[in-house]
């Protein structure tokens, strides 16, 4: 096992592989911008070290400075947890030329399935379906015939992108062409890619995702599902394991991601997103080369350390685990509790938090940075914490939510918590009748 790691990461992502490493006895280090020098991971890190300003492309995504830190410390490996490096090839490619190791899937799988239309074309060779659509489109006029083909309303997205970012919703000709240019220079902009990939829309459906894990040498198990349907502006709010399809449809589900990762010989932890039409139609959409922030509801219900499984991996200490080892108990649900405001179309609201009191009690977990005094910098995303709870089934751990929501306290910018409880009292979410569009359609804002 490694004795020392570098976390390239921040927030509650580098704070979580912080303790996992700490129970483990490797000591951490972590990089942090000028903003965050008074951040709990840094506070908690048995070293830290600043790789420049509050501009992401300046220190968290700021190659050299962050190489120049794992080299300066003795890092002998890096976690990139989620976001920023995570699913970056050339920096992990970097790390192995420097002698250190990359916390992760390789370089080559990460190129493969790091674009949506590589990742459409991987999973048409191992047999796992997608949304009807194309590979990257050149012109516009290939994106009118494309559309015309597949029939409207279609979507626009980024074939490098991710968390819901660079997509567009075109339900016409005229819409196409003034669209089509738009969503490559948001393509270019948040992902530094212009390739654009057009799939079919579908108004309804539910957002399922499958955790695996292998060791990259053809081993991959599942961690069973979640379910992500919540969400606003494709990017998710709350997450569930396992998910409430029904067993035949799940365990089709199921395979068909160990399959795709199977092809790949995927080595560590990685998740294959889904969408389930009404009907119980499923189709392919991406794979997330990293760990997940949702990842602490399969956590619940598994009982498993993914980040000391990642850790693992990565010394070469393989994965031991097999599929029927794998015990899935209970229900567990996340809610993202963002400094947003939701009655303002979820504006971030940035600033300082005058007091927090986190919920606690049986079954019931948070993973946060933020304490009271805490100043959220406006340059990151509006993540503060994740409540998580875990009860015998379903109901339960609705129930447990609502009371953890209830006891939850936090004071100065304004959060997500209030449509939580609204939410978790909804009676279309109790029975399970959730899809993408489930705000828009099932909750008054």
């Amino acid at each position: 096992m490694f004795k020392k790691i570098l976390i390239a990461n921040r927030g509650e992502i580098a704070l979580r592989v912080i303790r996992t490493a700490r129970e483990m006895g490797v000591k951490t280090v972590v990089v942090y911008s000028q903003p965050d020098e008074g951040s709990l991971p840094v506070l908690l890190a048995d070293e830290s070290v600043c790789v420049g300003p509050a501009a992401s492309n300046a220190s968290y995504l700021n190659i050299p400075n962050i190489l120049s830190a794992a080299l300066m410390t003795g890092a002998e490996a890096i976690h990139p947890g989620y976001g920023f490096m995570a699913e970056n090839p050339d920096f992990a490619e970097m790390c192995g030329e420097h002698g250190i190791v990359f916390i992760g899937p390789t370089p080559e799988s990460m190129r493969a399935l790091g674009s949506k239309a590589g990742g459409r074309e991987i999973a048409a060779n191992s047999g796992v379906p997608t949304v009807p659509g194309t590979g990257v489109l050149e012109s516009v006029d290939e994106a009118l015939l494309s559309a015309k083909q597949i029939g409207y309303p279609v979507l626009l997205k980024a074939s490098a992108g991710g968390g819901g970012r660079g997509q567009k919703v075109v339900r016409t000709q005229e819409e196409l062409r003034s669209a089509f240019g738009q969503a490559q220079e948001e393509a270019r902009l948040y992902f530094g890619d212009p390739a654009i990939i057009m799939e079919k829309f579908l108004e309804e459906f539910r957002h399922v995702e499958v955790q695996v894990m292998g060791d990259g040498q053809g081993h991959v198990i599942h961690i069973g599902e979640r379910d992500c349907s919540i969400q606003r502006r494709n990017q998710k709010l709350i997450e569930e394991a396992p998910s409430t399809l029904p067993d035949t449809l799940r365990q089709e589900i199921l395979a068909a991601g160990v399959r795709l990762a199977k092809f790949v010989n995927y080595a560590g932890a990685g998740t294959l997103e889904f969408i389930v039409d009404r009907d119980g139609n499923y189709y392919f959409m991406e794979m997330n080369t990293r760990i997940q922030v949702e990842h602490c509801v399969s956590e619940e219900i598994s009982g498993l350390d993914f980040v000391k499984l990642q850790l693992e991996i990565a010394a070469g200490e393989g994965l031991r685990l097999l599929q029927e080892d794998i015990v899935l108990r209970g229900h567990a649900i996340e809610c993202r509790i963002n400094a947003e405001d939701p009655n303002k179309d979820f504006r971030p609201a940035a600033g300082k938090i005058d007091n927090v009191h986190f919920a606690g009690g049986p079954g019931v977990r948070v993973d946060s940075h933020a304490y009271t005094g805490y100043v959220i910098p406006p340059h990151y995303d509006s993540l503060i914490g994740k409540l998580i709870v875990h009860g015998d089934d379903r109901d339960h751990a609705i129930r447990r939510m609502k009371r953890a929501l209830d006891e939850t306290v936090v004071q100065g910018p304004k959060t997500t918590i209030p449509l939580y409880i609204k939410i978790m009292e909804n009676p279309f979410y109790r029975r399970g009748a959730v899809m993408t569009n489930f705000l828009k359609t099932r909750m008054e804002m």
